[in-house]
């Protein structure tokens, strides 16, 4: 959900905040220092302070989210097996859409370095879906296809490194302010968050049935799922924090954040959903889900007749 700002930002909440420009800029006279640093806008009072926070808080939580998927599928080595691949490409999608609308419309240097990081994950878990589908389809081992990883993920590290820079210089080229350009650059802005949410709902449908028809979550990391939740949660509630502290029209204000906020709060109900099949086939799968004590009863289960024919022999 990178291409909505933070919604205690924009013309809407407290205009008042600003003095007369200065070299051709405005001067913020009560607001937060690092948050005039970092985002670039003035906030003066605790609604839209509160809100600022709790959407990095947000930003922070997808950022972490796909991390622990990663270090599942290196752990477990079966990830095509366990994740949708449909999954991966509508999350990947998503997060193309919010690129390409962070780029049209201007956003903050943090939300265009963000959602290239969100991109780069999305890469990443691709990659490995496809290395380890190749990798356990094959019947011998290839140095040439851990190679051929090993360069890519570089490559993709070093384009994560350079094109922020790139975006947000050539990002001056467009002037979203200009009569000719303003309403063009913001219908498409609200196309993209729409496509985005659009993505975004979809991506938990193939994962939810390949969990059903798997009956299983083996394989899927829980927190993949709960940062998105906590990340989605936090984002609607930091839209519904600044409402108090709008000057202009709240049906107003929530309908340029509608599409956000059915992207988010829609893959929020969703993954409640996922979280039910953790629970209940983690509860309907016991020995699955715990290898160790499964292969105790299996060595006991195999040690009793031993024990059998040597108490027989006794007797004898």
């Amino acid at each position: 959900m990178a291409t909505a700002r933070f919604p205690g930002q924009g013309a809407d909440v407290a205009p008042g905040n600003w003095s007369s420009p200065a070299l051709g800029r405005p001067l913020c006279v009560n607001g937060t220092p690092w948050i005039l640093y970092l985002l670039e806008e003035c906030v003066d009072n605790v609604w839209e302070y509160c809100s600022v926070v709790i959407g990095l808080l947000s930003m922070f939580c997808f950022l972490l989210s796909t991390l622990p998927q990663v270090y599942e599928a290196y752990r477990n080595g079966k990830v095509e097996e366990a994740m949708s691949f449909g999954f991966l490409f509508f999350l990947f999608s998503g997060d193309l859409t919010s690129f390409a609308g962070c780029y049209l419309t201007s956003q903050l240097p943090i939300q265009v370095v963000t959602v290239v990081f969100y991109i780069f994950t999305d890469l990443i878990l691709i990659s490995q879906f496809l290395y380890y589908k190749i990798k356990n389809s094959s019947s011998r081992k290839s140095p040439v296809l851990k190679w051929l990883c090993f360069l890519w993920c570089g490559a993709a590290t070093l384009v994560l490194l350079a094109l922020p820079k790139l975006i947000i210089d050539n990002s001056t080229a467009l002037d979203p302010q200009s009569p000719t350009t303003s309403h063009s650059v913001e219908i498409t802005g609200y196309v993209c968050g729409y496509l985005a949410s659009i993505f975004y709902l979809s991506s938990r449908f193939p994962q939810l049935y390949k969990n059903f028809q798997r009956q299983s979550t083996e394989g899927t990391s829980y927190l993949l799922f709960a940062l998105a939740m906590m990340g989605n949660g936090t984002y609607g509630l930091s839209v519904i924090v600044v409402l108090p502290a709008l000057r202009g029209s709240w049906q107003t204000f929530i309908i340029k954040h509608l599409a956000w906020l059915i992207g988010s709060l829609g893959v929020l109900i969703l993954d409640f959903f996922v979280t039910a099949q953790f629970i209940l086939y983690r509860k309907s799968n016991p020995a699955k889900n715990n290898p160790t004590k499964s292969n105790a009863l299996l060595a006991v289960s195999e040690v009793e007749p031993l024990l059998c024919d040597e108490e027989e022999l006794s007797v004898l």
